[in-house]
């Protein structure tokens, strides 16, 4: 029998087989079948407010992606190819085929929307529709990086560096560090309960995680920028939701909807009045934005 789910109430954890690595999903509801991925720090336990929500509508997956949760965390190997996201939304393919579902929407949050963004370039007469949350694309934020958004996104320019310096800098205090980061992203109190800061924090000290972690950073510093290069003149055909917070470094930085009107042909979206992690700040807000996109 499959285990139900603690953060996803109605959901069922299931483990399936990717190809080169097992993927843990977390499944619930039925309709038309609708991906969810989670950004870095969080696991697909982060969709704890809206997915339930979504499932009275959707055959919802919430997937942990590779490296993450209690998904496997294989070794990232020449390049960092491993943790690309081209591998990683060929995760999501396959998962979602192994399901049944040939043709599926996407919301993304953070690394999660970076997935879906190669996911809507490498296989897009899989992808329905798209949403990405609190993203500008990642060439973009690269190219025009300056001393505040290397201020307040230190991470990516401290998690590229060679291993194993972040890796043992992490782990000399890993709570410390999770702590740190969320909650300098989030500008909601209490929008990660502790509950939900302890899944974080056994996620992110279990074995090979903090190591598959960093290696996510430098496969986007690195092929992730290359592949994005040679995709430069390709634009996302599906329908694009963005939403971001308004109070977050994505939102005060970028003009958010014109960084993905050069990427994509019908895009749509709006600032909601929070930090980072819109589906735990401002989870209502997010459910009605998604529920008008999905239809």
């Amino acid at each position: 029998m499959p285990e139900s789910d603690p953060f996803l109430p109605g959901f069922a954890l299931h483990d399936i087989d990717a190809g080169d690595v097992r993927i843990r999903v977390s499944l619930g509801g039925s309709g038309p079948p609708l991906l969810l991925m989670h950004g870095h720090p969080q696991t697909h336990a982060t969709w704890g407010r809206i997915a339930p929500r979504l499932a009275e509508r959707h055959s919802v997956v919430a997937m942990d992606l590779r490296g993450y949760g209690d998904s496997e965390k294989p070794p990232g190997g020449e390049r960092h190819a491993a943790y690309s996201k081209r591998a990683m939304a060929a995760d999501a393919v396959a998962v979602m085929r192994s399901l049944g579902h040939e043709r599926f929407a996407v919301v993304g949050h953070d690394r999660g929307g970076r997935v879906a963004h190669r996911l809507a370039l490498d296989h897009a007469g899989a992808v329905e529709r798209l949403a990405v949350f609190d993203i500008a694309p990642t060439a973009t934020m690269y190219a025009l990086t300056d001393k505040a958004f290397a201020t307040r996104y230190f991470w990516w320019f401290f998690l590229i560096q060679p291993a194993p310096l972040p890796e043992k800098l992490i782990a000399a205090d890993p709570e410390f560090f999770l702590r740190t980061h969320i909650d300098g992203q989030s500008k909601t109190p209490g929008a990660t309960p502790p509950e939900l800061f302890a899944e974080y924090l056994r996620c992110y000290t279990s074995e090979g995680a903090i190591h598959a972690i960093c290696e996510d950073y430098r496969a986007a510093a690195g092929i992730d920028l290359e592949h994005d290069a040679d995709d430069a003149d390709k634009r996302i055909e599906a329908p694009l939701l963005a939403l971001w917070g308004a109070r977050g470094t994505v939102g005060q930085i970028y003009d958010v909807l014109e960084t993905w009107r050069e990427k994509a042909r019908d895009v749509s979206g709006r600032a909601l009045d929070c930090g980072h992690t819109l589906q735990e700040e401002r989870p209502e807000e997010v459910l009605a934005e998604l529920r008008a996109f999905l239809g």
